[in-house]
């Protein structure tokens, strides 16, 4: 048993050792992103930039590509790419959406490990040009931005700027200011693409990427109850607890209720509707390393 697990082993990294001699491409990627989510459009690739461009950018995609060519056929790619989403209801079909009237940009810092297949041999080393059509799959992670908040709880005060004590348990202020942060979400990538080799060493691909993601905040249509943080006036404090009188009682009771229909109320759309982002995109990629053992 143990001889048998030794030669597994051994076989497994002669395998990576042959794989990374192997044939290899580097290259850039460039094309369009668009956001499928609670806010905005609803068409899946392939959104009209908006003309104000001042406010909402270019919906973009960027990145650099890494291909490694196990056969003619199959590829183990990484990427690396950023892109900038922009949504508006007053663009999107839907009356409701429409006459909400919300809008908003992302950026989004991704990473990813896909496979290939070709369906034609168009990574053998000898063919000097080739056309071929693939398919890929895979999974990334994606940075992006959110939006998060802070509810200051506060005493009324007199015309000195003196805390009062409540006279109820609604005698007091809660005020809203909101920041923004980063997160990072999971996401699988998938779709189809073309591509065509030249002059041995250079390839161009054009392929159409889906990326439906685990969040929904991409379009910023929800606040987690982690992403709102509460502050507590300490002017006038508990007897019992040394902390502020907000924070004890009904008074924290009523802050708390107040918190949890601020996050009701900044919900948009399904929450259990998940975002997508998707590109339309072209890559150039040059290759190199040393012939394959694949060759003719």
């Amino acid at each position: 048993m143990n001889k048998k697990l030794l030669f597994s082993i051994l076989a497994l990294v002669l395998t990576i050792a042959d794989m990374d001699a192997q044939r290899h491409e580097l290259g850039v990627r460039v094309g369009h992103s668009n956001l499928v989510g609670d806010i905005g459009r609803t068409n899946y690739i392939l959104q009209m930039p908006f003309r104000d461009v001042s406010t909402f950018g270019l919906p973009v995609y960027g990145g650099l590509l890494y291909r490694m060519n196990f056969n003619p056929h199959q590829t183990l790619r990484f990427d690396l790419g950023y892109n900038h989403v922009q949504f508006a209801d007053a663009a999107a079909k839907e009356e409701y959406r429409y006459n909400r009237k919300m809008w908003g940009t992302n950026d989004l810092y991704e990473a990813s490990a896909i496979f290939e297949y070709n369906f034609f041999p168009v990574n053998n080393e000898q063919q000097r040009g080739m056309i071929s059509p693939y398919i890929f799959a895979g999974v990334g992670a994606m940075m992006h931005d959110v939006t998060q908040a802070t509810m200051s709880h506060d005493f009324r005060r007199d015309v000195n700027g003196v805390a009062q004590a409540p006279v109820n348990e609604l005698d007091f202020n809660s005020t809203i200011e909101y920041d923004s942060g980063k997160k990072v979400t999971g996401y699988v990538p998938f779709g189809v693409g073309l591509k065509y080799k030249f002059n041995y060493n250079w390839a161009i691909s054009a392929e159409v990427m889906f990326r439906p993601t685990i969040s929904e905040q991409l379009d910023y249509s929800m606040l987690k109850e982690k992403d709102l943080k509460s502050t507590f006036n300490a002017d006038i404090l508990s007897p019992n607890t040394n902390t502020s009188l907000l924070q004890t009682g009904y008074y924290y009771a009523v802050a708390q209720e107040r918190e949890r229909d601020f996050l009701y109320r900044r919900k948009v759309g399904d929450p259990n509707s998940k975002d997508w982002i998707n590109s339309v995109t072209l890559a150039v990629t040059y290759s190199f390393g040393r012939p394959p053992c694949y060759c003719d």
